[in-house]
């Protein structure tokens, strides 16, 4: 697929999916490629499903439209599967990806084996939102949509500071900037900016912290009880983890946070010497070489020994 008009002929009905657990790129790709499609053919009928998402990117044009009910009986001609390295990643969504016509998937995530009938994978990319934007006509992207998938790639390079940065990702954002993106407001009030109960909860999560492995492993866990005595939700804890990696002397942070009881989200990152998506992937989870996570139910404990084993192995290889 050169671009992403090839695949609209005789479409009619869109729906556009992303991951469970909606990060900036997930939110900022689903929504740029809304207003893409509605900029190069108005007529399509197009709607974006997503899970609840931080409150920081209700900014974004037409954001409040989109549609967290994944039970309406709606079949589409043409199905989009954005930042999502596999089916189970689209979560109840997952429906509405099965039952389309034709589905297209665009995804940078290493682990991806191709779901869809189209697929386009590049897992050298900063993020899904610069994979997306390299199929679009640039003189087509309009404000809304370049302010969408400027916040994408802020958000999966860190503001340009992780290894996923290239020349390209970094030539493409300028791209957004002449669009007139507000680059000081995008990375500010959705990066940078936490409210009082998120410097709360990262305040716990550095007051549990342990370090293993000869200090080069930090890992925090975050309890339901812990999130309840805060007045915090899922969406408070982005962040936590990447504070967590530039503790001094580390090499690999660890966060766990209690989603149900007993069911804990498993975040990795890190520096140089492990990679945390060979980790992941023996948890059934996968991502990226220096960024990927899974799920795990049972004692937090014994996933924080097994992580550490995992990562003492390769670093021993180095």
């Amino acid at each position: 697929m050169e671009r992403i008009e090839e695949t609209l002929c005789g479409v009619n009905r869109v729906a556009i999916l992303g991951h469970i657990h909606p990060d900036g790129d997930c939110v900022g790709s689903c929504l740029g490629l809304y207003h893409y499609l509605k900029s190069v053919k108005p007529e399509l009928t197009v709607q974006v499903y997503l899970e609840e998402f931080p409150k920081e990117f209700l900014f974004l044009k037409d954001a409040d439209a989109i549609c967290h009910d994944f039970h309406r009986e709606e079949i589409y001609d043409l199905c989009f599967a954005l930042d999502s390295s596999d089916r189970e990643r689209l979560g109840d969504a997952v429906g509405y990806f099965d039952s389309a016509k034709k589905t297209v998937c665009i995804d940078h995530h290493i682990t991806n084996t191709g779901l869809a009938d189209i697929n386009v994978i590049e897992a050298s990319a900063s993020s899904a939102s610069e994979v997306l934007l390299t199929k679009m006509d640039l003189e087509k992207v309009n404000l809304a949509a370049a302010e969408c998938l400027y916040l994408g790639i802020v958000h999966d390079t860190g503001v340009f500071k992780h290894s996923n940065t290239s020349p390209r990702t970094m030539c493409l954002a300028g791209e957004l900037l002449a669009k007139g993106v507000s680059s000081a407001h995008i990375i500010d009030d959705t990066f940078y900016r936490k409210t009082f109960v998120q410097n709360k909860l990262l305040g716990k999560a550095l007051e549990k912290s342990e370090l293993d492995l000869d200090g080069k492993m930090i890992a925090s866990v975050l309890t339901q009880g812990d999130m309840k005595a805060l007045g915090a939700d899922k969406r408070d804890v982005d962040g936590i983890i990447d504070q967590l990696r530039v503790t001094e002397g580390v090499e690999m942070a660890v966060l766990l946070y209690e989603q149900q009881e007993g069911v804990f989200k498993v975040s990795l990152r890190s520096n140089d010497l492990v990679n945390v998506s060979q980790i992941a992937g023996e948890f059934g989870g996968g991502g990226h070489v220096k960024a990927s996570g899974c799920t795990w139910q049972g004692d937090p404990a014994v996933i924080l020994e097994r992580i550490g084993n995992l990562a003492r192995e390769q670093m021993s290889r180095e």
